[in-house]
């Protein structure tokens, strides 16, 4: 008769996800409630997400797209490379003729008051002259130009600014070519949009004569930079602070830079005071300095010391009398002269969270279609504009425009995620849409999760049911 087989007593493991982890183990009951965990989060949370930017935002991401090597932007970029990189523009487009200035000028200043541009001094192929331009501002684009107030005098290479609401304008040639040391201030009813006559103010007067400095506006005043006495290049920056009734005080001497500089580009970019390009002793020169705003009580917002850039911190080339200017944390340069002449490139860096400059950027479909120097610069909304300047036949009445916002790709292919169109329906309207697409992923979602939850918590009525909807099926 045939021995009868013994019991070791144990009983197999059951083993599951290809064997990898026992059935009956904390590592699978961990694994299991790690996918729950993501399961719900990307149910409740991230569907419904995506569902609300899927309505307002013309792309949306799906995934981490931390690298795509497929990518397909917007014509409107035209032939810009695909992503655009960070600060990029489009290229430059001339204005129509209707646009143009009435009688060419260089080397004045563009600001806006309100919904208004103005054209502020500057000189003709004669010397400096005392108009001013005033056209209407709108839609990224501006209308014909009207002659507006005169100055008290001519000024050229004046550095000119606003701030709360006025228009200053410091120093510049005068009609003898010498450096002044006036400043003429415009202020804006606020109630009515009109805009006062140009006075000089006896407060605000230079401490000494400048031309061809920079003026700047900080949170609580203003900062002049540099420039020239008419024999020495400058190296002095004073500061007119704001008081408690948002009026502005004498001028007070802050850190000098190390050398004289004129011709700069100047602008602040959070905690610091760049100036870049513009001209020493030798001549044109590339040169970035940074200046650092103090921040203890006893100098907030004062100008406490100067770094000298040095390596990729610096500009590509020397230039002085660039288009300078800074928009959305990024330093811009357009066009100006080197020791050959006039230049045409546009240069841009964005200054990382220390204020450090990794490198300038430059693309050629982005130049200018001829050198340009002594142009007005002026950034409103994501629109920049370049008004008047030099050429090599001289002094020009036209201008030219950009967008600081190319369009991103609306197509990416990543190696975890991919970037889709999206519907971008606008408004108010938009929103409430996507509040509500957001509101309906979330409730079927959730809906969903409810009858997960019944069918393992009823786990033989689930298996039945399915039994008889495939047999239903079959039939």
């Amino acid at each position: 008769m045939a021995a009868q087989a013994h019991s070791t007593g144990t009983t197999a493991r059951r083993r599951v996800l290809f064997g990898l982890f026992d059935g009956d183990g904390w590592a699978w009951a961990s694994a299991k409630a790690v996918f729950w965990f993501v399961t719900i989060v990307m149910m409740l949370g991230y569907i419904p997400d995506r569902a609300y930017y899927f309505t307002v935002f013309p792309t949306i991401d799906l995934g981490v797209n931390l690298f795509s090597p497929i990518n397909f932007c917007p014509p409107s970029n035209r032939n810009l490379p695909c992503p655009v990189p960070a600060g990029g523009t489009l290229p430059w487009d001339p204005s129509p003729s209707q646009l143009a200035l009435p009688a060419p000028r260089t080397d004045g200043a563009a600001v806006q008051v309100g919904t208004s541009l103005l054209y502020v001094g500057g000189s003709d192929d004669k010397g400096a002259t005392d108009t001013t331009f005033r056209a209407p501002l709108y839609g990224g684009t501006f209308g014909p130009w009207q002659a507006g107030g005169k100055l008290p005098a001519p000024r050229t290479a004046a550095a000119v600014t606003t701030l709360n609401s006025a228009i200053y304008v410091a120093g510049g040639n005068g009609p003898d070519g010498k450096p002044t040391d006036t400043m003429f201030v415009a202020s804006q009813d606020l109630a009515t949009g009109a805009l006062s006559d140009f006075a000089a103010s006896d407060i605000l007067k230079l401490p000494a004569p400048r031309a061809a400095a920079a003026l700047v506006a900080g949170g609580d005043g203003l900062f002049l930079i540099g420039g020239t006495d008419g024999s020495v290049l400058q190296p002095t920056v004073w500061k007119s602070t704001l008081d408690k009734n948002g009026k502005l005080g004498a001028w007070q001497p802050q850190a000098a830079l190390p050398r004289g500089v004129s011709d700069a580009a100047a602008a602040i970019v959070g905690d610091h005071l760049f100036v870049y390009g513009g001209r020493d002793a030798q001549g044109p020169e590339g040169v970035v300095l940074r200046g650092n705003l103090g921040k203890d009580p006893t100098n907030l917002g004062q100008i406490v010391s100067w770094d000298i850039g040095g390596g990729a911190t610096n500009l590509p080339a020397a230039r002085a009398g660039g288009a300078g200017f800074a928009s959305n944390g990024t330093l811009y340069l357009v066009g100006g002269r080197d020791a050959q002449g006039l230049r045409p490139e546009l240069y841009w860096a964005v200054p990382n969270a220390n204020g450090d400059i990794q490198a300038w950027q430059h693309l050629p479909q982005t130049d200018l279609p001829t050198g340009l120097s002594g142009a007005a610069p002026l950034v409103s909304g994501s629109a920049a504009f370049l008004i008047g300047g030099t050429i090599a036949e001289g002094p020009v009445a036209g201008s030219a425009r950009t967008n600081l916002a190319p369009q991103p790709p609306f197509f990416q292919l990543g190696l975890f995620g991919a970037t889709i169109p999206a519907l971008k329906i606008g408004g108010e309207v938009g929103q409430q849409l996507g509040y509500l697409n957001a509101a309906g992923a979330g409730t079927v979602n959730f809906i969903v999760l409810i009858l997960i939850g019944y069918a393992f918590a009823h786990k033989e009525r689930t298996r039945a049911f399915f039994s008889r909807f495939r047999g239903r099926h079959k039939g």
